[in-house]
């Protein structure tokens, strides 16, 4: 790669990272994300949050990594982090960001179906924000289980199909606010928990946990519910067996 378009990806990785940029509501969120992600993989392997490095020995997936807002995390925390992408520009970008900071992270420019076949397996997977863009989300969902090993732990997060999540997500945060470009998402391919549920256990999963991002305007941040899973939220599903 020649010295211009190194250059290039450096100023897109300093966008993707940039906190008051476009991918602003990334940033806003991941902090409520990675509490919720990192609590449920200490949970099923029993370490402890408390030390350096707690994750070390667990291979971990991100799948739609895009610039490494969640790879670099648990890549710090210790575990051996494979970022999957089929954007196939965001794996430079987050290369040249993990670099910059010191990280030995796998970047790919791959798919979960591909990865599943070619028979990779993991410890946990993070499948954030991305069940709402495939074609087919049961057959998305059966390579998720594929690569996962038996016993381990798949968080998966998505919005709900409701008018509360279409005037938040779609006119709220699209067209108002402008968190997010314009067609960013179809409505109609948002998932109800108890359609996420169902979808999970045709895919041979075991769903333990939910909770809803929630987001609250009067102190600008996000914060996890129990009971409020009307627009964002996250699951926790295992792979029996282990």
């Amino acid at each position: 790669m020649d010295p211009s378009e190194v250059a290039k990806f450096e100023a897109m990785a300093a966008e993707w990272w940039d906190p008051s940029g476009k991918f602003k509501p990334l940033h806003m969120l991941n902090p409520c994300r990675l509490d919720y992600i990192t609590r449920q993989i200490a949970a099923e392997y029993g370490r402890d949050l408390s030390v350096p490095r707690p994750f070390e020995g667990l291979r971990i997936l991100d799948i739609g990594c895009g610039g490494g807002l969640l790879s670099e995390p648990m890549a710090r925390l210790g575990a051996e982090v494979v970022g999957a992408d089929a954007a196939e520009r965001n794996i430079p970008v987050a290369q040249v960001h993990a670099a910059q900071s010191g990280l030995d992270i796998d970047y790919r420019h791959t798919t979960a179906e591909a990865m599943a076949e070619a028979g990779e397996t993991f410890d946990a997977v993070l499948n954030m924000e991305v069940i709402e863009h495939v074609s087919d989300p049961a057959a998305y969902l059966r390579a998720c289980h594929a690569l996962l090993r038996p016993g381990g732990v798949m968080v998966c997060s998505t919005l709900n199909r409701n008018p509360k999540s279409f005037l938040f997500a779609i006119v709220g945060a699209e067209q108002v606010m402008r968190w997010l470009p314009r067609g960013t998402h179809e409505w109609s391919k948002f998932i109800t928990p108890d359609e996420l549920y169902d979808l999970l256990r045709q895919a041979g999963f075991e769903p333990v946990d939910r909770k809803g991002f929630v987001f609250n305007f009067a102190l600008w941040d996000w914060s996890l519910s129990d009971r409020d899973l009307s627009v964002n939220y996250v699951t926790t599903s295992l792979r029996p067996g282990g």
